[in-house]
């Protein structure tokens, strides 16, 4: 592009059109400074990059439709903005519409780059200018214990949310060291939580699979592609010229420090385009924001829990097994727990089975020494969540020769498959809990 330069030293004008471009704004989702026509054409290409995406992926709630149409405009303006904000489309299993998410931001995004089988060494050397959107399938498996040999594509993602943050290499015959620029948007899909480095700065869709009633139109390479192409190249044609607008804008945001820098990028888009974008915007990122403070509310919860049975498995010598009500009368019997004031009467077999879903841990069928059979927790289910959320102290600070290695459960045998049936609730639903200390 014309008069674009290292996209990693700062925005810069990249139209080549020459056109006035205004200067700065209110920032409360005025159109000062904006033609009004451009910010009409804004609004309305916005309505109908909701309306396409909506008809093809179901997405948790009206305002997660509303963040990701616009972080798909806000890769049109990259080159601007001083954050790379990250989007973590996640769902507890699969069939949550994941990778449909990302075949439809493939057509929509600026320069659309799956890295899913991609070397690290192409993607440090395809940012740069004019940075690709980064679009990470199975991203569970960059983060989890089999990252391996993807470590550089790790730290790539967790420092290119922030302009001017390179990463240095030894590159060349001459093996001198070399910054290569990270900038760059992306858009990770992967089952579970991803890390909390990369949580914290994204934009969250907790994808759910559909309901019965819920219909989605197919997506048909021969039609689908077409329709959003040209719907990316419109977003283009409007957003190219306003990337000096864009630089200069300092939006009132509804949120502040990382949440804010995250989510500025959206809010700009939505100002530029004016309409009922602005307030729309702050809506979502006000309701998405909280979300997942709740989040990490139940899931601060969810580590208490496995450290408190664990330590309850330590206090019965480590048995195989426990019975599901032996366990639970343990846990509310613990006066400095929160279990006992968990759900309206206190934790229940529902209650503990749907915190440690997630974990892939679930009661089944256990024959106990008297020959008697009864629902149970295996103490092998827990190995690998008491090793990722809850380590002892002995196995967070490993040997210098290991500290690369991930950490691996150092006792017992591997995780049982879960087996039994799940109980099934909505979330949020009156069985969730009332407080926790």
């Amino acid at each position: 592009m014309h008069g674009d330069r290292d996209g990693d030293h700062g925005p810069h004008d990249t139209s080549g059109t020459g056109a006035r471009l205004p200067d700065g704004g209110s920032g409360t989702g005025d159109r000062a400074g904006v033609g009004g026509e451009l910010a009409d054409e804004g609004a309305v290409l916005l309505d109908e990059v909701r309306a396409a995406i909506g008809r093809y992926v179901v997405l948790p709630s009206e305002e997660a439709l509303t963040a990701v149409t616009l972080w798909v405009a806000a890769t049109h303006i990259q080159p601007a903005l001083q954050h790379a904000p990250r989007l973590a489309v996640v769902g507890p299993t699969k069939g949550c519409g994941k990778s449909r998410v990302l075949d439809v931001l493939h057509e929509t995004v600026h320069k659309p780059m799956m890295t899913v089988n991609t070397s690290p060494a192409v993607v440090f050397r395809v940012i740069g200018k004019n940075p690709p959107t980064l679009l990470v399938d199975e991203a569970d498996t960059i983060f989890g214990p089999k990252a391996g040999e993807k470590e550089d594509l790790r730290g790539l993602l967790n420092a290119g949310h922030q302009r001017n943050r390179p990463a240095w290499r030894i590159s060349g015959p001459e093996q001198k060291p070399t910054a290569f620029p990270t900038f760059a948007m992306a858009a990770l899909a992967g089952i579970g939580d991803l890390p909390d480095t990369i949580m914290d700065r994204a934009v969250v869709l907790r994808m759910q699979k559909r309901k019965p009633g819920e219909r989605i139109t197919p997506f048909r390479s021969r039609h689908s592609v077409p329709e959003l192409n040209a719907l990316r190249d419109r977003l283009a044609a409007w957003l190219t010229p306003l990337r000096r607008a864009a630089a200069g804008l300092v939006p009132k945001m509804p949120v502040e420090d990382r949440a804010a820098d995250t989510w500025e990028p959206l809010v700009i888009i939505a100002d530029l385009a004016g309409g009922h974008w602005p307030a729309q915007a702050r809506a979502a990122c006000l309701a998405m924001t909280r979300n997942e403070v709740v989040q990490d509310e139940q899931t601060t919860l969810k580590t208490r829990l496995l450290r408190d049975i664990r330590r309850i498995f330590e206090r019965e010598d480590n048995r195989e097994a426990l019975r599901s009500q032996d366990l639970l009368a343990a846990l509310v019997q613990d006066a400095e727990a929160p279990w006992a004031e968990y759900g309206p009467k206190g934790m229940n077999a529902y209650h503990l089975a749907n915190l440690l879903r997630d974990f892939g841990i679930s009661p089944a069928n256990h024959r106990f020494e008297n020959g008697r059979q009864a629902k149970a927790y295996a103490r092998n289910q827990f190995l690998d969540a008491w090793a990722r959320y809850c380590p002892d102290p002995a196995q967070m600070a490993p040997a210098p020769w290991q500290e690369s290695a991930p950490a691996r459960p150092t006792e017992g045998k591997p995780p049982a498959t879960p087996s039994g049936t799940r109980p099934v609730g909505p979330p949020g639903s009156a069985t969730g809990p009332k407080r926790t200390r």
